[in-house]
């Protein structure tokens, strides 16, 4: 029913904007002489549709809210008291899909009781009535705006002003979903934070050196939660990835913007830009069986013991996924620095390497710096490279050629299998999660200065 009632709104709206046209265009008179008109004919059209659409789909929205709440009374109603005195929050939910198989003709496998019965024969005749009133509910609303909308229409009537006010406070909404569902993701993950804390020591958890959690049937916070092994091979694996990708991706922008031809760099950068779109779990396959071996291969030629799965495999492999990262963003910053700054330097009788050192590099910082940084975002949030290839050994070491564990591994391990999500070995997860986005808004803050000290220079 709210597919055919979106599908009958949107036939509305195209109706309404083409009501809108044909007024404005009438009263713009013959020619269509938009100069009589205080805006032109297509801002009328799209007022009326706005008018017809927005109040109808508010109605929609609010209503599918509404519903279920009400329908949920409406069964609860029918339960004996005694029933329902000793049903919990799983048990109502589970007479609720009951109730709904029934009334929808479903059934269920055992013999329902006679309140079930009862309960599923006034939600059908409610959800009947319901389906019919929304339906005229909304689409009388549609029809009223449009109408409405259409006897305001004249010439000096400022439709432009409306419908870009609209459109104003439209994006301002989008941009508040957006930092609303941020704000949604760490409150959530801070909240599960704070009750994974009530178990274990803040202390514990980030300045413990040693991660062995035990599991235990009693709820209780067993073995040791220490993040510090954790976060340091999560920055060994990204470090080594950035050093990997950092110089690679910032040759192959500067040659593609300064020295490549256009036929070359035509073909180039989007081979180059190809390995953004492998899967990760192909890297990490690759890793395991390709490059790891090869290391460790490598390693006993020159007698040297590298472990298959490690720090230098995972970040290796890692670094060249984001080098696509690094050139692409450089290149394009790159060729954005203004023409005028290199001919100034060539016409001082600087070389072209010299312009590229001491002119265009400098210009182009701080984008260059937003590409480092979203390698270095990308490298601290990778999971499946590390999950195949880093060889997940919770230990604290200096040494890159032997098996580490990350955070973003932590987590998936963490959440793997039939956990029980209220025991601190769940709850870990969440106080890991928020960890790395402290660690991300670090990162963005410290880029965000460098990039302002640095933009003033050359504005």
């Amino acid at each position: 029913m709210n597919l055919l009632l979106i599908g009958v709104l949107l036939a509305l709206i195209a109706i309404a904007y083409q009501i809108g046209l044909s007024k404005s265009r009438s009263l713009a008179g013959k020619g269509n002489n938009s100069a009589l008109l205080h805006s032109r004919p297509g801002y009328y059209g799209a007022l009326v549709a706005l008018w017809c659409g927005i109040p109808a789909f508010l109605i929609l929205i609010v209503w599918n809210i509404v519903e279920p709440n009400i329908l949920k009374h409406i069964v609860l109603n029918q339960v004996p008291a005694s029933v329902a005195a000793s049903m919990d929050q799983a048990s109502i939910e589970v007479l609720l899909n009951r109730v709904k198989a029934i009334a929808s003709g479903f059934g269920v496998t055992d013999q329902p009781a006679a309140y079930e019965l009862a309960a599923a024969q006034q939600l059908a005749k409610v959800q009947t009535i319901g389906s019919y009133a929304k339906f005229a509910v909304v689409l009388c609303a549609a029809i009223f705006g449009l109408l409405w909308a259409k006897k305001r229409i004249g010439q000096n009537y400022r439709a432009r002003n409306k419908v870009e006010k609209t459109i104003n406070i439209a994006l301002a909404l989008c941009s508040g979903i957006a930092i609303l569902t941020t704000l949604g993701i760490v409150m959530s993950m801070f909240s599960e934070a704070l009750r994974f804390f009530s178990f274990v020591s803040p202390f514990d958890f980030f300045f413990g050196t040693e991660w062995n959690p035990g599991f235990s049937t009693s709820g209780s916070a067993e073995g040791s939660y220490g993040l510090l092994p954790l976060l340091w091979g999560t920055l060994m694996v990204s470090g080594i990835a950035l050093l990997v990708s950092v110089p690679v991706g910032l040759m192959i922008a500067i040659y593609l913007a300064e020295y490549a031809s256009s036929t070359l760099r035509a073909w180039v950068k989007p081979a180059i830009e190809i390995l953004a779109g492998i899967p990760t779990i192909v890297y990490g396959v690759f890793a395991l069986m390709i490059i790891g071996p090869f290391f460790k291969m490598l390693g006993e030629m020159v007698g040297i013991s590298i472990n298959a799965t490690s720090a230098l495999t995972a970040g290796f492999v890692m670094g060249i996924m984001i080098i696509p990262f690094v050139s692409s963003l450089s290149d394009d910053i790159i060729t954005q620095v203004p023409r005028a700054l290199r001919d100034g330097s060539l016409g001082l009788g600087a070389t072209k390497s010299e312009t590229i050192r001491q002119v265009v590099i400098p210009a182009a910082l701080p984008g260059i710096i937003g590409a480092f940084l979203l390698a270095a975002s990308r490298a601290i949030g990778e999971t499946m490279i590390v999950v195949l290839a880093a060889g997940n050994s919770p230990l604290l070491h200096v040494n890159p050629l032997e098996a580490v564990s990350t955070v973003t591994v932590t987590i998936v391990n963490q959440l793997t299998g039939d956990t029980d999500f209220a025991s601190p070995q769940a709850l870990v997860a969440f106080a890991l999660g928020l960890t790395l986005f402290v660690i991300t808004l670090g990162l963005n803050i410290v880029a965000l200065y460098i990039v302002r000290k640095y933009r003033e220079q050359y504005e």
